[in-house]
């Protein structure tokens, strides 16, 4: 706390954020996954980190080597095949991430069809016997596993879970800011200048508060072809409306107030007066409910995923994941799999809602 001094106030915010045991290790748990997930294609990725070939380091996790490189004719290496590993490993050496597969990689060597269960790969026999370089082959190692299985299309489970994180909370936390930023200025407006300014923009927010979001989505998928972005405007557009309401209620009770008229009186501007003097006060609300906003809109987008109207097909998707479990009831390990993750995910960020609401409760004591 040296680093970052506070004052009285903020240190008794911090001090009942950190009371509050359940959110304060929810948000550290959260912060650590979502960190995490940010190295993806360093923790799971069907390209080693790091090669040694011939004398010449090489990083084939952020290049795309061709394979003429180590001898072979297509324009894209395969380091999981048994030639090119060959070749590699014996003019060099290979530092592999912790799961060899991406997110979009399909495990040719599955003892049994798609979905296969956990683990369900060649066994380290099977794959010394088949491969002649034995334990320098990546085929050979016992971390060439499933270790969550893998879906129907032989890619592996978790590290299209991992991937999957990464999208949906960088999804949440982009949506929560933009439709925030936007909610909170048009919330400060009506509520500031109330009157005509007031009725208008709250007629206009209950039309389009009543449009059906999924109806206009699959209509729009009709024309645009859907990708994140795309899904991120769309929803930008119509989920700001969230906080304007309780925006509008905090300018409205607090416009009149002393302070704000002897800043009129002293002849400040309208816009520092709501957005230095009444913002910094109403944001307390806002603030408490952004981790609720971001649970939202993240599973607003598994939703979508899990209806067809949300990432392109092939995108590592929760909600994808989540379809996956319905159509292989066969398959338990991924309707588990995603239940748990999905429920971890959405409670810690409840979990951390809750402590930031007591963190800015002025009537808050400590127990």
């Amino acid at each position: 706390m040296a680093l970052f001094p506070l004052n009285a106030l903020n240190q008794r915010r911090w001090a009942l954020f950190r009371a509050n045991r359940r959110g304060f290790w929810s948000f550290w748990i959260f912060v650590v996954l979502f960190v995490v997930s940010l190295f993806a294609p360093l923790i799971a990725n069907d390209k080693p980190i790091i090669a040694s070939y011939k004398g010449e380091i090489l990083y084939p996790v952020l290049v795309d080597y061709p394979e003429s490189k180590f001898g072979g004719f297509l324009a894209k290496t395969n380091y999981h095949d048994p030639v090119n590993a060959d070749e590699i490993n014996a003019n060099g050496w290979m530092i592999w991430p912790l799961i060899r597969y991406s997110y979009n990689t399909a495990n040719a060597e599955l003892p049994r069809p798609a979905p296969s269960p956990p683990a369900s790969t060649l066994t380290r026999d099977e794959a010394c016997a088949k491969y002649p370089l034995k334990a320098q082959d990546p085929q050979c190692v016992a971390g060439n596993m499933n270790w969550l299985g893998t879906d129907d299309g032989g890619r592996d489970v978790i590290a299209r879970l991992i991937y999957g994180y990464r999208i949906s909370i960088a999804f949440g936390l982009i949506l929560t800011l933009l439709s925030s930023i936007i909610g909170i200025v048009l919330g400060a407006i009506q509520g500031y200048y109330g009157g005509w300014t007031d009725l208008l923009l709250q007629r206009f927010i209950e039309i389009w508060s009543s449009m059906p979001t999924l109806y206009l989505l699959i209509i729009l998928s009709a024309f645009l072809a859907p990708s994140f972005w795309m899904l991120l405007l769309i929803l930008v557009t119509f989920s700001w409306t969230g906080l304007v309401r309780l925006i509008r209620a905090e300018f409205l009770r607090a416009r009149n107030f002393e302070y704000v008229r002897a800043a009129r009186a002293l002849g400040l501007s309208d816009t520092k007066i709501m957005f230095k003097h009444l913002l910094p006060n109403a944001m307390i609300s806002a603030v408490t409910f952004m981790p609720f906003i971001i649970a939202g809109s993240v599973t607003t987008l598994s939703s979508l995923d899990y209806l067809g109207f949300g990432l392109p097909p092939g995108s590592p998707s929760l909600g994808e994941l989540l379809t996956q479990g319905k159509n292989n009831i066969q398959a338990p390990w991924l309707g588990f799999t995603i239940f748990i993750l999905m429920s971890t995910m959405l409670t810690l960020l409840v979990f951390m809602g809750e402590a930031v609401r007591d963190a800015l409760d002025p009537r808050k004591t400590f127990q």
